[in-house]
């Protein structure tokens, strides 16, 4: 009796133990909205800093919103695209402003990127392979990246000045340049202080990403070249150009867009009104048509197109950038 009623026990064990899992639906069930539930505060955010003043900048392109109708917005007269004709009239005197502050947005963006990417690539790769003071360049190199953005712009502020500035002091009373002094912040030298000042400030943010992409290389790839006898510049081209091609293709994008809609520059280099037309950024140049003339339908309707136009140019870029990869 005793062997029976053990042997039941242990045949109930066994088969409690071997029997399978109880079924995991209801609860997979019950918890298939815990990652929308999650996801809710975020989009919640992005609605109320992104999404809601970009549809509200968007509905102001279409409305006459001038000094005369802000006190209330809904009384403004809706002109449907006529912000948008008025501000692409090649023939009229906004359409003329927004074209040349476009074409100098374009040059300003150019040399900036440009310049900056070279600067960063040639202070990587020399400070790629270890050496006594290696640390102390990399952290000098980065003090223009570490300044606050105004705290920078402010000092080269007072270095372009014509009589007390450190910049004329150098050229002509201490290298002795002959010519009178130059204006660095009126005139056509405005432009070159523009790009002076945007490649101090961005050129740091490109060594440090491309000194970070050099790490991945590996230096056995050097070392046999080098036993093949490729010189430094072979090496650059065949070795460390295609090796940091993903850091460069994003790079190349966010210096692009940070330096076209490049804003903190010339506001805090030229004032609040007083840039001059060589330094006449498109986002400045949208600034003043809506907060000195407050005509604010003008300024959305730019608003509108710059972001039109970056959306354009970087697709038209990522689609390149895929397109030669496949390839490759």
């Amino acid at each position: 009796m005793v062997s029976a009623t053990a042997s039941e026990s242990v045949t109930a064990s066994v088969t409690r133990h071997a029997a399978p899992p109880p079924p995991r639906g209801r609860e997979r069930r019950v918890r298939w909205w815990l990652p929308y539930v999650l996801l809710v505060p975020a989009i919640v955010f992005e609605l109320l800093v992104h999404l809601i003043p970009m549809v509200t900048g968007i509905w102001i392109s279409l409305v006459k919103l001038t000094q005369q109708y802000l006190r209330n917005w809904s009384e403004a007269p809706f002109l449907g695209f006529g912000n948008y004709r008025a501000t692409l009239d090649l023939n009229g005197v906004v359409g003329q402003a927004l074209l040349h502050s476009f074409l100098v947005t374009c040059a300003y963006t150019l040399l900036v990127v440009a310049i900056a990417w070279g600067l960063g690539m040639a202070a990587a790769v020399a400070l790629q392979r270890p050496f006594r003071g290696r640390g102390l360049f990399r952290t000098v190199f980065l003090i223009p990246y570490a300044i606050p953005i105004y705290a920078g712009i402010i000092a080269w502020k007072f270095m372009f000045q014509k009589d007390t500035g450190a910049l004329n002091h150098l050229l002509f009373d201490t290298l002795g340049l002959p010519g009178d002094k130059p204006f660095w912040l009126i005139g056509g030298n405005a432009f070159w202080a523009l790009v002076i000042v945007a490649i101090w400030r961005l050129w740091p943010f490109a060594f440090l990403m491309l000194m970070a992409g050099l790490q991945s290389v590996p230096e056995d790839l050097y070392e046999a070249s080098a036993v093949d006898g490729a010189k430094p510049l072979r090496q650059w081209r065949s070795i460390t150009l295609p090796m940091l091609r993903p850091v460069n293709v994003v790079l190349v994008l966010v210096m692009f867009l940070w330096t076209f809609n490049d804003f903190n520059t010339p506001f805090v280099l030229f004032g609040k009104t007083a840039q001059p037309p060589a330094g006449d950024l498109i986002s400045f140049h949208i600034y003043n048509a809506s907060f000195l003339t407050f005509n604010f339908g003008y300024g959305s309707a730019m608003s509108v197109m710059l972001l039109v136009f970056l959306m354009i140019v970087t697709a038209a870029y990522l689609l390149f950038v895929n397109r030669r990869s496949k390839r490759a």
